[in-house]
């Protein structure tokens, strides 16, 4: 179970407010990690979640595309390669009957029909849509005939996405054989939406602004256990990525303002944005409490690996109010009074905005977009009573998404293909997570990253990383992770050789992934 856009503290059994009581009870039974990676943002994250590969290497490097530039090369096809094997390609063999609900996003052309799924619900073009629009979400094969199909006036497309991993769970189920499932929720990502009764209980809690409930989820993930010793320190308000005033809100290159700074119309609007983004969450848990309580009805639960993480940081797009209608027009509306309810309600269009996204990433830097803690950190959850013990304990082991395919090969029983289709497909890079799972460590690895100008290198304790849109000289930065996990303290000019090291070492793995850079990024 994926969600999009969810921030690394968002879930209650991370430190958030949000009512998140099923996805809890999975954390209190299962495992929970700490340093679990994704790759920036959403299509490059489920490419490598979906292949057990580094996101160029499956051919969407950046973002999925219909016109692929061919200077950049094999790594920004914009959608899933030939050379890469999905999820489902790898456990049909095994004899898994094989279900995706909800968001693709790899590209149409490689649908998930195509890609070795049986059955599927949702959408496959774009990042995301309105969430009431019942005529834009389908139903493949295409000669299946929808089993869920409320009318439009009761559509939500969250609630369906539910319904359906019911669904397809029940014809798994009468199968009589293995079966797997990927729900792909499409929130909490913008447009924000949910009815208006559901983020009505929220909205007292985020008048109370970002300041607070930062240092509120903070002192919570401290008495967690997530947050231990003095190697985690609360970051400060996260800066606004340089961008147009207009679309930065007035604070490009800033930091994020305290919330004491605004006036009561604009924290009521705001405070609004952030309660709608709270029911969607809300929204997906409910859906992962139904789908709890099917598994233990069925007898299905104990011996039925769960696992639930997000595909990047919280969303910082575009400043600290958020944005209007269509992404990066530069239009942002202060609704007040009875206006503020219209937020997020049918044919609406608005983000939460920066300084809710930096709640969101308590306690890092940064965003979505970047390769800062607060860009790439998910949390993820395993579930499994059959295979995992419950452990209290938080995993600490570095992992990445594309660690899924090579778990998921362990627990099936299924082989990574050396062909497929007559295609070589290119060896998987990620590394199971069941011995971590388990309470054992894994083998010490790099992990590289890349996001349009945005790198990072990640090698025992030690990180290097390479931001963008920033007001100052960009340079690479270095940080002790294990004493530092916030990235508070650079020591780029304590360690200068390191840091050399590691950007040639970053350089290395590039080119090994088909990365295109640009060549002054590893000079600074």
């Amino acid at each position: 179970m994926l969600a999009d856009d969810l921030g690394y503290s968002d879930l209650g059994c991370y430190g958030g407010e949000i009512s998140t009581p099923h996805i809890d009870s999975l954390a209190a039974g299962g495992v929970r990690f700490t340093q679990l990676y994704n790759s920036a943002r959403c299509c490059p994250s489920r490419a490598s979640l979906m292949t057990g590969l580094y996101p160029s290497q499956a051919g969407i490097g950046d973002f999925t595309t219909n016109k692929p530039n061919p200077k950049r090369g094999p790594g920004y096809l914009g959608r899933l390669n030939n050379e890469c094997a999905t999820l489902a390609e790898v456990l049909k063999p095994a004899g898994y009957g094989c279900y995706y609900v909800g968001k693709w996003h790899m590209h149409p052309e490689t649908g998930p029909i195509k890609r070795g799924f049986d059955e599927f619900y949702g959408y496959t073009n774009d990042h995301s849509h309105d969430q009431y629009d019942a005529d834009y979400y389908f139903r493949l094969p295409e000669n299946r005939k929808k089993e869920i199909d409320p009318p439009a006036k009761d559509f939500y497309a969250t609630d369906v996405f539910n319904e359906y991993a019911l669904e397809f769970i029940r014809q798994g189920q009468a199968a009589h054989k293995p079966w797997f499932l990927f729900l792909g929720h499409s929130s909490p990502h913008f447009p924000i939406q949910a009815p208006a009764e559901r983020a009505d209980k929220y909205e007292a809690i985020y008048r109370r602004g970002w300041d607070v409930l930062r240092e509120e989820r903070y002192e919570r993930m401290q008495e967690l256990g997530l947050v231990n010793g003095d190697h985690w320190q609360l970051s400060p308000r996260s800066i606004v990525p340089v961008d147009r005033d207009d679309i930065a809100n007035g604070y490009p290159g800033e930091q994020n303002p305290a919330w004491d700074e605004l006036n009561q119309d604009r924290q009521f609007d705001l405070a609004r944005r952030m309660a709608i983004f709270a029911a969607m969450v809300e929204g997906v848990d409910h859906g992962v409490g139904q789908i709890i309580e099917h598994l233990k009805s069925t007898n299905d639960f104990e011996n039925t690996l769960i696992l639930f993480l997000s595909d990047n940081g919280a969303c910082y797009e575009w400043g600290p109010f958020g944005f209007d209608g269509k992404s990066r027009l530069g239009k942002t509306t202060m609704r007040t009074g009875d206006q503020l309810r219209e937020i997020g309600g049918r044919g609406t269009h608005q983000s939460y905005g920066s300084a809710w996204a930096n709640l969101g990433n308590t306690p890092f830097r940064l965003y979505k977009h970047f390769t800062h803690e607060g860009g790439i950190s998910t949390p993820m959850i395993a579930h499994w009573p059959e295979g995992i013990k419950k452990n209290s304990n938080w995993v600490r082991e570095p992992a990445h998404v594309m660690d899924i395919m090579p778990t998921l090969i362990e627990v099936a029983g299924a082989t990574y293909p050396q062909s497929l289709d007559g295609n070589q497909i290119t060896p998987v890079e990620g590394t199971s997570l069941l011995p971590a799972m388990r309470g054992k460590h894994l083998p010490e690895r790099a992990i590289g990253f890349d996001h349009q100008a945005a790198h990072a290198f990640r090698k025992g304790d030690w990180k290097a990383v390479y931001a963008k849109r920033m007001p100052h000289e960009l340079k690479w930065e270095l940080y002790n992770l294990a004493e530092d996990r916030c990235e508070m303290n650079n020591l780029a000019e304590v360690y200068p050789v390191r840091l050399q090291k590691m950007v040639s070492e970053w350089e290395d793995w590039a080119r090994h992934v088909g990365v295109i850079w640009e060549p002054s990024a590893s000079t600074n």
